[in-house]
């Protein structure tokens, strides 16, 4: 059976790269590995939330779901230095690689834990996720029935799915689920969604 990124200890053999994102008027080089999401290029759906999504809140607290090796949360710190920025995953060399890029491009505002390192009382100004699809509706519909719900008062998460890998059938549940959900953006296959209590 096939090894997946969202494997807590991945068996593959490590085999590091640089991957350069640029966004306007920000570049950031990535230090990427194989057995983590997108190691060799910077995933078009996070490309397309990172692009599309507003800028994240100058302070508070911030989540970045399923972080890979962190190129959301990088982001998000450089953007807002005054904010905390955890970088979640269950994956523990991309919570390694996320951890050492952040410290790498100076951004001690970046904590990267397992889910179960952060503080259950924590709830988080905005949330941004590229959610990994692939663990299935029912595990996806899990990780994000526990997460979301601790967005605090009116913030938002800002969330991208491909649309050909259920980004339309996720907002319905979502809605479902009792949130709001808006299509911020339609881009190249991908949908960012903005969902708000």
């Amino acid at each position: 059976m096939a090894e997946h990124y969202f494997s807590s200890a991945p068996a593959v053999a490590s085999d590091p790269a640089m991957v350069e994102l640029r966004l306007p008027g920000l570049e950031l080089s990535l230090l990427a590995d194989r057995g983590v999401f997108s190691s060799r290029r910077v995933d078009p759906g996070t490309f397309a939330l990172l692009r599309e999504s507003p800028a994240p809140p100058v302070a508070g607290q911030l989540l970045d779901l399923g972080c890979g090796y962190g190129p959301i949360a990088c982001v998000l710190a450089t953007r807002s230095p005054d904010a905390t920025v955890w970088a979640v995953d269950v994956n523990s060399r991309a919570l390694e690689l996320a951890a050492s890029n952040a410290e790498r491009l100076g951004l001690h505002n970046v904590r990267a834990a397992p889910p179960g390192e952060v503080p259950e009382t924590l709830r988080f100004d905005g949330i941004w996720s590229n959610p990994p699809v692939r663990v299935g509706k029912d595990a996806l519909h899990d990780l994000l029935g526990t997460w979301l719900p601790r967005l605090a008062g009116s913030s938002s998460a800002w969330l991208v799915a491909n649309k050909h890998l259920g980004g339309d059938s996720l907002a319905t549940w979502l809605t479902g689920q009792g949130w709001t959900v808006r299509r911020a953006a339609s881009k190249s296959g991908y949908r960012v969604l903005q969902v708000t209590r």
